[in-house]
Parts: structure tokens; sequence; C-alpha cells
């Protein structure tokens, strides 16, 4: 939008002098002084709206954000549409100025204000804005920020008419302050596959449209789209740093640009010779913010370069805190460059974080020192990351087990660079090898990086080839990862190097553990006869050292295997003592897979009902995991319980959508020969009954959904199907003698506590035993359990 050109009127105001005579200020009006665009303005809608809303109800509001990220272009769209509101809208550039005493002497300058001896610039610009309605523009206040903030107090207590937008990369900090951090551009989740339909992107707009001011004709497609949103990730969607790249499109191409990302600095060059020339390249605009910095603040952000991605405030305390920084010092110079934008604070699943650009990330590693600082950060860097892993290890199995899974899961890029330090720097393999075993349950296999998990241990099993505990440990841990992924090929012969090891070294442990995986392998290789007395010799050995992480999992595989054997009240006597244990435990995980099985257990019991009961409970459980491979086992018990029901087309989709949750992870190696039995004899039934065309249709809409819309549709009862009363048949009873009890208790009306006294048993046993019983049956009320026990009574009697 183009604004007026200036229009002066010469003006005189007199005022009264404390001597009693009179002083004239005089100066030439005009109605402001924005520059036109001239370039096109892309996005920034939400944070357009955020700045108007607050200039409604504050009189100053301060833009802030790292260099770069476009405030200055911002603050300027927002006065464009905003002047009508004033008389008149002035833009004040403090870029060049760096002598603070002349910052008052600079706004007069830009309105129009002549030098007057009879009173101080600060005294007539607070008359001159007082006489009228304005907006003041006080653009790069960052280098002169306290000279600013006095400023700005004096002005708007001078003049209550006036409002002032600043930009700065820190705020002012005076009172009356309203604050809008301004973030990059919005780009596509980098978790997020590249091959998902195009979706319209701030970031992506802006590089299309200034690609296409420099090579007219280019736009977008599907050959390079993939490439462009890459580019735009690389530079973190920072504004000034997309432009720059999209210059380079007048001699390279978008490979090439994307390839040259690694040194950014030298590559991103050569913006508009009008610009200042810190803003024609990366280096120069970053290098303005870093000179700006006070000692201790440039060493404590050169060291948080360390971090690959976020990370929290203990972590940046334990890594980067020596020297010449005290832990004392962390809390206040984090809060300083958070202020001053070189910081990111985000929360993230309730815990505050903190992430650096990209950019930034890769300005403060280049100034970090010489190797002997480098390596220092980096393993004190591992070591604290190490010993959050054998944290998590030693609470996995209790309460905790939910807080650490999401504590872990959001460290994933540091635990990335803590085991590659230790592949690479020598006498380090042997603490990466401990620190990827302790991550084995809370962290590969919890949030199902099979490979991944394998790939870490097969580099650090070659570089510890030495007969030691922790290769005996590593090597029956990456033999079970394998076996998530049906290769059992590869798992068998690692399992017999394990077990020849701990028998070696008498390590009791690996012994027990190396034993039950080889029984597991064999039962998902098709051979149950032969897996029983490995498990069970595995649960002897777990049992006699009290181990209930090995006492669990031995019992939910030998449960599974006396299932196929046909034992199934010897399977369900084990499924329940797990659930039992996990639930006086406060876990979650193995309960799932417990609850799992003896839901495949009942289903082919025919107890369907209670099954699919049993199947939701656990389904709802390994969600907040995202336990893949149990989920996906769980909607396709449920697809089978669609199909019973009638709802053919519910069926269908649900076994497409297990089908692609399992994905790439060969969840098939997990089926038992009873479940791919049942597999096939529901996909008989619905081709049957729907058709080839109606089922693979439904099939393929099913593959289609996303994990959370599967999930929900697995979870939803048919109104004719949800347990309102129990069923009225003569099956055995699901509960254990205590648990039948218990039910009778909680029939004749009594509480917990009550049961517990009656019993001579802890409150919390008692609890543990009701929702137990709960999760058996597939209620969620007492009275259910009463009207169900009173039911049974009856029919037991007819």
């Amino acid at each position: 939008m183009l604004t007026s050109p200036f229009i002066r009127f010469d003006l005189f105001v007199t005022d009264a002098r404390h001597d009693g005579t009179m002083a004239g200020v005089a100066f030439t009006r005009q109605v402001g002084n924005l520059p036109a665009e001239v370039t096109s303005f892309v996005g920034r809608r939400h944070e357009m709206a955020a700045v108007k809303q607050l200039m409604s109800t504050s009189r100053l509001v301060t833009l802030t954000g790292v260099g770069g990220v476009g405030k200055t272009r911002l603050a300027l769209r927002v006065a464009v549409e905003r002047h009508r509101a004033f008389d008149a809208v002035w833009l004040v550039d403090l870029t060049e100025l760096n002598d603070p005493s002349l910052i008052s002497q600079t706004v007069a300058a830009v309105v129009g204000l002549r030098d007057q001896p009879a009173c101080s610039p600060t005294d007539a610009l607070g008359e001159f804005f007082g006489s009228q309605r304005a907006l003041l523009v006080l653009d790069n206040c960052e280098h002169l920020i306290d000279s600013c903030a006095v400023l700005t107090d004096a002005l708007l207590r001078a003049a209550p008419t006036l409002q002032i937008l600043a930009t700065s990369r820190q705020s002012l900090r005076i009172s009356g302050e309203s604050i809008v951090m301004i973030l990059p551009l919005c780009v596509p989740d980098p978790d997020s596959p590249m091959t998902e339909g195009y979706e319209p992107c701030e970031a992506v707009d802006l590089f299309a449209q200034r690609a296409a001011a420099v090579l007219p004709g280019f736009v977008i497609d599907e050959h390079s789209h993939d490439t462009v949103i890459r580019l735009c990730r690389r530079l973190d969607g920072l504004p000034l740093a997309i432009e720059l790249a999209a210059v380079r499109l007048r001699a390279f191409s978008l490979g090439d640009i994307v390839r040259q990302l690694d040194d950014r600095f030298r590559w991103l060059t050569g913006g508009s010779r009008a610009s200042l020339p810190r803003q024609r390249t990366l280096h120069a605009l970053v290098d303005w913010s870093y000179q700006l910095l006070t000692p201790g603040e440039r060493t404590l952000w050169e060291r948080i370069s360390l971090f690959p991605g976020h990370f929290d405030l203990d972590a940046v305390e334990s890594v980067c805190a020596y020297g010449d920084i005290e832990p004392r010092d962390v809390v206040d110079l984090l809060d300083d460059l958070v202020d001053k934008s070189l910081l990111l604070r985000e929360e993230r699943d309730g815990r505050v974080r903190y992430r650096m650009l990209e950019t930034l990330r890769q300005f403060c590693h280049d100034k970090l020192g010489g190797p002997d600082e480098r390596r220092t950060l980096s393993r004190r860097h591992r070591d604290w990351y190490g010993r959050l892993a054998e944290r998590a290890a030693a609470d996995w199995f209790g309460p905790e087990q939910a807080a650490w899974f999401a504590r872990l899961k959001l460290e994933h890029s540091n635990i990335r660079a803590a085991l590659d330090f230790c592949l690479r720097e020598p006498g380090e393999a042997e603490s990466g090898l401990r620190m990827a075993i302790a991550l084995q349950r809370p962290f590969w296999l919890a949030n199902s990086f099979y490979d991944e998990g394998r790939q870490w241990l097969d580099r650090l099993l070659r570089a510890l080839a030495d007969p030691t505990a922790p290769r005996a440990q590593g090597l029956y841990m990456n033999a079970r990862l394998a076996i998530m992924q049906g290769d059992t090929a590869a798992a068998l012969p690692m399992l017999r190097e394990s077990l020849t090891l701990a028998k070696q070294i008498n390590d009791p442990h690996s012994l027990a553990f190396a034993t039950g995986l080889s029984g597991m392998a064999l039962l998902f290789e098709g051979h149950p006869e032969k897996a029983a007395p490995l498990l069970r010799d595995a649960l002897e050995r777990h049992t006699a050292r009290g181990d209930q992480i090995g006492i669990t999992m031995a019992s939910i595989f030998l449960g599974l295997t006396l299932h196929e054997l046909g034992d199934n009240d010897g399977a369900d006597a084990l499924c329940e003592e797990c659930l039992a244990r996990s639930m006086d435990l406060g876990e979650s995980w193995y309960c799932a897979w417990a609850l799992t099985w003896l839901a495949l257990d009942l289903w082919t019991r025919g107890q369907t009902t209670r099954a699919a009961s049993l199947a939701r409970e656990s389904l709802r459980r390994s969600r907040r995991y995202d336990d893949r491979p149990n989920i996906a086992l769980n909607v396709e018990l449920l697809a089978w319980s669609a199909t019973l029901d009638g709802d053919h087309e519910r069926g269908a989709r649900l076994l497409g959508a297990a089908k692609t949750i399992a994905g790439t992870m060969v969840v098939s190696g997990l089926q038992t020969k009873s479940h791919i039995q049942q597999h096939d004899r529901c996909t008989a039934m619905l081709l049957h009954s729907l058709g080839d065309t109606a089922f693979t249709k439904a099939h393929e809409r099913g593959s289609r959904l996303t994990l959370p819309r599967a999930v929900e549709d697995a979870l939803r009862e048919r109104a004719s199907t949800s347990v309102q009363e129990p069923e009225r048949e003569r099956t055995p009873s699901p509960l254990t003698r205590r648990e039948s009890e218990i039910a009778e208790l909680i029939a004749k009306g009594m509480s917990n506590k009550d049961i517990a006294a009656t019993l001579v048993i802890a409150q919390r046993t008692a609890e543990a035993h009701v929702e137990h019983i709960l999760t058996k049956l597939g209620f969620s009320s007492r009275t259910q359990i009463a009207v169900w026990f009173t039911t049974q009574t009856t029919v037991e009697q007819e």
C-alpha cells in the first residue's frame, strides 16, 4: 500500500516557562513517513490479529523475536492498516544509531522538530505528541535497549494519546508493556512424512513468491514440493533466510541450494543492495545479536549449541555450568537469552523446554572452543543423559512409567547425540552400550523404535567385543528388538551367544533373560512345545532373583505358549497373575500386553464379549505409549468383534486400519497360529458377506485412517452390544477365588476400606483387586460388579 507524500505544516506552540516568560517550540507537522511496500506481505494473520488486539488495550506493544524473523515488516504492515486511527504514524529506524544519548534527537529529527535551546528534546517530543493522536514505530531497539526504555516511558507519561509500537530482540521491560513474540514462519512438521499431500504454509508460500520474482514462471509442483519443504525446514522458517535462498535461484537449482545449506552462512549472501549490511547475509545478522551479549551470555549460548534439539533447565545446569558459569547463574542467563530472542521457550507435555533455531545453533557451534572444550561438553552431555536413562530404567516398572515414557520421548535427539559421541570418542563404547541397554524398555520398546535400537546396539556391540556383562545384556536386548520385528533368524544367533557368554562369566541376569527370549523366539516361529520348557526355566530363574520385570515378561509369554498348547486354564492363570502384579505396582505397559493375550485366549474359547472388553482396556492403555504393535493387535481383535456383531463394513475397515498401524514393524511376527487362523476366518466371513468390491473399499478406507481416528473407531461400541447388563450365560467365572470374595462383598455394599478390614489385607491391595475385577469384566463401576455377581449367582442356582 502506498502512503501519502509528506505534508508539512509550520506550527508555533507557546509554553510558559517557570520564570513566567514564554518559550516557543517550532516544528514541522507531517502525517507520517511510512514507506511503501515493494514486495508482497505473506502470512502472519494470527500475529496481526494479536498485535491489533493488544493495541486496543495497551499503549506500548513490543514485537520481539530473533533477527530476520520479520518484526519490522509486521510492524509496518500493522501501522499501515491502522493508520486511519491516528493523526500521524511515524517510523523511526534506530539500526544505524550507536550513541544512546542521541535517541531523542533522532526521533525529533524524524517527526520534524527543530532543535530548541529552551527545552530538552525529550520534553519537546512529549509536547509534540501530546498535541495529536499519534503512533510511533520504534524499530530495532535491541542495541539501545536501556535508552529506548527511558525515552518510551517518558513519552507515554507526557503524551496520553500517544501509542508506541516497538520492535526489538528483547523487551523494553517497562510498566504497561505488552509483548508479542514473533516466531519463524510455520513449516510442515519435521516428524510428518514428506509424501503427504501439499498443505499451504507460510514459509513455503514466501519462498514461492520470492522465487517467482527472481525466476519468472517458477511454481511449486509435485517434483519440487518436497525439496522446497526440506529447504524451509533447514532454514527454520526464517523469512530473511528464505528470501536469501530464493535469490540464489538466479544461478542454482533447488537441489544445489539444499545441498549447500550445511555452510549456510557462506552461501546465503547477496540480499538487496538497499538493505543494511547486517541484513545482507545471515552471518552478519546473527553476529549483530552476538555482539550485544555479555560475556556470560555468550559463553552459555555457545555451550547450549551442543544440544541438537530442545532441552530443559536441569540439562543446561548439569551440562553447561562449569568453569566461569556457576549453576546458580544459569536461570538468569537463560532468562536473558530468551528475552533477547536467542532461545525459544516452549511447553511440551507440561514441561518447559528451550530450543535454539538451527541457524543460530550453527553460528554458536562455530564459535565454541577447540577440540578439548567440545569433548568436555560432549562428555558432560553424555553423562547427563546416561544418568537419565538409568533412572528411567530403574523406575520403569512402577507408577512413574508414563512420566518416564513422555520424558524420554522428548529427549530423542539428545539421546542420539549422546550415543553418537560414545561411538566417535575412543574408550567410550562401553558407556554407550550401558546407556543403550538402560534405554531398551523405556525407550526402544515403549516407542516401538525397534530398527533404530537395533542399529545403535549393532554398532556398539561391534565396538565392544570383550566378554563382559554389558555385552551379554546388549546381545539379548538386541535380540528382543529383532523378535518384535519378526526377525527371529537374526535373534536366535544373538541369544545363543548371550547364553554362552552369560554362563562363561556367571551372569545370572543375562542367563535368565536370554533363556526366556529364546523361548519367545521359538513361540513366534511356531514351536510352542519347544518354547514352554525354556520359558518355565526363565520364570524360575527370575523368581529366584526377585526380578519383577523378568517374572512378568516370562509369565506373559509362557501364558501365551500354554494357550497355543491348549492349556487355557494355565494360560489364564499366568496372565491374571501378571495383571495383578502390574496393578499392584502401578505399571501399565506390561499390563496392556497381558490384557491383550488374555483377550485373545478368551476369544478363542468363545467368551467374545469379555474378550472385546479386555481388548478395549488394553487399547486405552497402549495408546498412552503409542505402542503400535499392541494397538494393532487390539484393533484387529475389535475388528473380529464388529464382524461377529454383524457390523461388517466396520469390521473390514478396522482390519485395514490394523494392517496400516502395524506398518513396517512386521507385527505379523507377533501373531500366533491361533491368531492367524482367526484373522483368516474373519476375512473369509467379511468377503462372503460384503463381496470382494465392498470389502476392498472398506479395507482401504480403514488403511487411510490416522492412528487417533482408527483407535477412536475401534473403541466405539454399538448400542446393542455395550455393557448395560451382564450376559446371562452359563460360563465359568473369570474371577479368581479371592476376586469372587471381593465381588461378593461389593455386592453387599462394602467400601474398599471395609473389604480390607474384613479380609485382613491392605486397602491398596483391595483397591488393586477391585480394579482388576473391573478390567476383567469390562465394567466401569462397582454397581455393575454387584449386578453381575447377583446375576451370576442366580444363573448358577437355576
